[in-house]
C-alpha cells in the first residue's frame, strides 16, 4: 500500500534506486511462466517498484489488472498502473481506479493513449460512453483521478527528452514544443515524471537541466526518473528506436554495428552501453534521490547485468528470524554455556539445512546445524556478488533455462511459453504508424487488385511498410521475391516468409545469427491471407501431404490445422558448448495469438477511412473474407519444394 514517492522519499540522500517495467504476456502459459521470472527478479534484483503496461483504448485492461494484482499482492511489490484515457469505454477508466484501489495500488501512470479518434473506434451506441467526450489529454486524466481520488493516488506523468514524436518526423520533434503540456500536468497533480525511453544521454542532461531551471519552478524538486531499453538484439533495438523516433547516437551505433550478426556479442555491447548510460547519469547532480526505470520487454538477463554493473541492486536484505525452538531429529542438543539467560534457538532456512540458531558454539557443537545468533538471518556469504545475481536471472541449476529461453526474441514466433512471447511492446494491435503516414503509405484501395499492389510494392522493394509490418524486406527474403510475387498474383498476400537454410555459418551475412562460432538451420515457411474460396481447394492439397504442417485460421474464430498439436521449430542453431537454440517456433497457442491480432489490424487500418466510404467498406469485407494461413515445409533440405507445391495450379 505504498506511494511510489513516499518510497522514494525513505530513502538515503544519496541513494540510487530503479523501477522495472513489464507487459501482459499473450499467451496463458507465458502470462504463467512472467509470474516464475516476476518472483525471480523481485528475490534476486529488489526494484523498488514496478509497472504495468496498459493496452491503447484499454485492449489488455484485464490481463493488464491480472498482472498488477499478481506483482502487488501475490509478489508484494510496489506497483504502479499505466492507464490511458483515449479510444475506450468511459466505464473502463473508472472500473481500472476503482479496481486497482481494491487491490493496493497506490499509483498511477496518467498517460493519453493514441490520438482520440471517436468516429473511428465507436459506433452510435458506444459513442454514449465514450471516453473521448471527457479525455483529450493527459492533463485530463490526472485532473480526474485528483478530483475523484483526492491524494490516495500517486501520479506519474510522461516526458519526451527529445520531443514528442506524435504525427510528426524526426527533425520536427523539440521538447520545447511539449514543455508547457507538462508544465500543465505537473500542475494538476503529478507526483513524478518519466521519461520516454532514450540513448541519447546528452539530450536527458540537456532536457532535465531545462526542467530544473524552468521560470515556472515546478520541477524544482519533482523525481524525474529516466526511461532505458536494455538492449536486447539488433533488430529489436532498430525497430524499437524507428518507431518511437529515439535518435540513436552515431559512436553507439558504430559500436553495435560492428557486432550485430553475432546476438550475444550484440547484447554484451548493448549491457556495456546502457551501464555507461546510468553511470553518466548517476554522476549528474540531482535535488532528489536519482532513480532509473528500465523497459525490459519482460526480459531478464540484460537488466540484471546493467543492474550488477552499475551497482544499482541494493546491498542489504531484510529476513525475519523467527525465535521457536527446534532441534533436527537424533541431534543432540549441545552443552553451552550461559549467563543470565536462557538459550535461545531460531530456525533459519539454510538450505539444504535448517540450522539451529545458538548463543555461542562449544566444543562439542554440530557447525553444519548451528548457526551463532550473530549471524541469524545473513545468508551464507554475500547474496550480491554478481556471479549469484546472475546465476539467478541465467537460469543456472533447477531454474533450469526459463531465464534463457528468449535470449534470441524473433517476434511472434517465438517460444509462446516465453513471458516475452509477441509484441515487443504490449501495447495490443496498431498500425505502428500515424494516420497521416498511413494515407501517405497506403492510399485509398478501393479494389482487390489496389491490396494486391500494396503487398506487391513491399514484396518488391518499393513500399517501405505494409499493416502488419513496419520493416522493410530483409535480404533473406529476397532470395525468395519471385516466389512471393508469384503468390501475389494468384490474390494471396504474404505477410510472413522464410527461405530453407541447411547448416549455414552462424556468422553468414544474410542468414546468420547467435554466436559466430555455430550453424544455423531454417524449414521454409509461408504466411498469407488467402481468399475463402481458395482456401477451400488447397486445404485438401495441404492435407494430402506428409511434409507440410498447416495453421489456418478467420475473422470469426474459426481455427484448422494438419496438426494442432505439433511444435514445429522452424528456426534453430548449434553453438560450442550450448544446447540447441530454437527462437522460432509455430504452433496452435501462438498461431491463434497471432490470428487474433493479424485480423484486427485490417480493422485497424479500415478505422482510418471514413466509416461507409468505398475503402472502409472493401477493407471490411475482405477482413471477413480471407483466411490467414500459415504453411511449414518440413524438407528443408529440398528447399524449393513449398514454393513449387504452392504454386502448382
Amino acid at each position: 500500500m505504498e506511494k511510489v514517492t513516499d518510497k522514494i522519499n525513505a530513502l538515503p540522500d544519496d541513494a540510487h534506486y530503479f523501477s522495472l517495467e513489464f507487459f501482459p504476456p499473450k499467451t496463458s502459459i507465458g502470462f504463467l511462466n512472467l509470474q516464475n521470472r516476476l518472483e525471480r527478479m523481485s528475490q534476486a534484483l529488489r526494484p523498488l517498484f514496478v509497472t504495468v503496461t496498459w493496452g491503447a483504448g484499454g485492449s489488455t485492461a484485464t490481463k493488464s489488472l491480472e498482472l498488477a494484482e499478481i506483482c502487488q499482492r501475490q509478489l508484494g511489490l510496489t506497483t504502479c498502473l499505466h492507464l490511458t484515457c483515449t479510444n475506450m469505454s468511459r466505464s473502463l477508466i473508472d472500473d481500472a481506479l476503482e479496481q486497482a484501489k481494491v487491490l493496493g495500488i497506490r499509483n498511477i501512470l496518467a498517460l493519453r493513449g493514441d490520438a482520440p479518434r471517436s468516429e473511428e473506434y465507436m459506433d452510435e451506441t458506444q459513442l454514449q460512453e465514450d471516453s473521448n467526450k471527457e479525455f483529450t489529454w493527459a492533463i485530463d486524466l490526472v485532473r480526474y483521478i485528483r478530483r475523484q481520488y483526492g491524494d490516495y493516488f500517486c501520479i506519474g506523468v510522461a516526458a519526451y527528452p527529445e520531443g514528442h514524436s506524435d504525427e510528426s518526423h524526426p527533425e520536427k520533434q523539440d521538447p520545447e514544443f511539449d514543455l508547457p503540456y507538462l508544465v500543465e500536468k505537473t500542475r494538476a497533480g503529478a507526483d513524478f515524471i518519466m521519461t520516454q525511453l532514450f540513448f541519447d544521454v546528452e539530450a536527458f542532461d540537456r532536457f532535465e537541466t531545462r526542467l530544473r531551471e524552468h521560470e515556472s519552478g515546478v520541477f524544482k524538486t519533482i523525481p524525474i526518473i529516466p526511461g532505458l531499453m536494455p538492449i536486447q538484439s539488433y533488430q529489436i533495438l532498430r525497430r524499437t528506436t524507428k518507431l518511437s523516433h529515439a535518435k540513436l547516437p552515431e559512436d553507439m551505433l558504430a559500436r553495435l554495428d560492428a557486432v550485430k550478426g553475432d546476438d550475444e556479442l550484440v547484447k554484451q555491447v548493448g549491457v556495456d552501453i546502457l551501464s555507461e548510460m546510468v553511470e553518466h547519469i548517476q554522476k549528474r547532480p540531482s535535488p532528489k534521490r536519482r532513480g532509473f526505470h528500465f523497459y525490459t520487454l519482460n526480459l531478464e538477463k540484460a537488466v540484471a547485468h546493467i543492474l550488477e554493473n552499475t551497482h544499482l541492486i541494493p546491498s542489504t536484505l531484510d529476513q525475519q528470524v523467527l525465535e521457536v525452538d527446534f532441534t533436527p531429529s537424533g541431534l543432540p542438543i549441545p552443552e553451552v554455556e550461559s549467563k543470565a539467560t536462557s538459550q535461545r534457538r531460531a530456525s533459519i532456512d539454510s538450505s539444504p539445512h535448517n540450522r539451529v540458531i545458538v548463543s555461542q558454539r562449544s566444543k562439542s557443537s554440530h557447525a553444519s546445524y548451528e548457526l551463532h545468533e550473530n549471524e541469524a538471518g545473513i545468508p551464507h556469504g554475500p547474496v550480491n556478488t554478481r556471479a549469484n545475481t546472475l546465476a539467478i536471472s541465467e537460469g543456472e541449476g533447477s531454474l533450469g533455462r526459463e531465464a534463457t529461453w528468449d535470449d534470441f526474441p524473433n517476434g511472434r514466433w517465438g517460444d509462446a511459453r516465453s513471458p516475452a512471447f509477441g509484441e515487443i511492446d504490449g501495447y495490443g494491435p496498431t498500425l505502428h504508424v500515424s494516420t497521416p503516414q498511413a494515407l501517405k503509405l497506403w492510399g485509398h484501395p478501393v479494389t482487390i487488385d489496389d491490396i494486391s499492389t500494396i503487398f506487391r510494392r513491399h514484396i518488391s522493394g518499393d513500399l517501405e511498410a505494409i499493416p502488419w509490418t513496419e520493416q522493410e524486406f530483409n535480404p533473406e527474403t529476397n532470395i525468395i521475391r519471385d516466389e512471393l510475387l508469384a503468390l501475389n498474383k494468384k490474390g494471396w498476400w504474404s505477410v510472413a516468409s522464410q527461405p530453407a537454410v541447411n547448416g549455414v555459418k552462424s556468422t553468414d551475412p544474410v542468414f546468420g545469427w547467435g554466436p559466430k562460432n555455430g550453424y544455423v538451420f531454417q524449414k521454409p515457411f509461408v504466411e498469407l491471407f488467402i481468399p475463402s474460396q481458395d482456401w477451400a481447394a488447397l486445404q485438401a492439397r495441404l492435407d494430402a501431404c506428409d511434409e507440410i504442417t498447416y495453421f489456418a485460421g478467420n475473422a470469426a474464430g474459426d481455427l484448422a490445422a494438419s496438426n494442432e498439436g505439433s511444435v514445429n521449430p522452424v528456426t534453430w542453431g548449434t553453438f560450442a558448448g550450448k544446447e540447441i537454440i530454437t527462437p522460432t517456433i509455430i504452433e496452435a497457442v501462438s498461431f491463434r495469438s497471432w490470428q487474433e491480432e493479424a485480423f484486427s489490424i485490417w480493422r485497424e487500418w479500415q478505422r482510418i477511412y471514413p466509416r461507409g466510404g468505398a475503402t472502409s467498406r472493401l477493407l471490411g469485407s475482405v477482413r471477413e473474407g480471407v483466411w490467414l494461413v500459415n504453411v511449414i515445409w518440413h524438407g528443408f533440405v529440398d528447399g524449393e519444394g513449398l514454393w513449387r507445391f504452392l504454386l502448382e495450379e
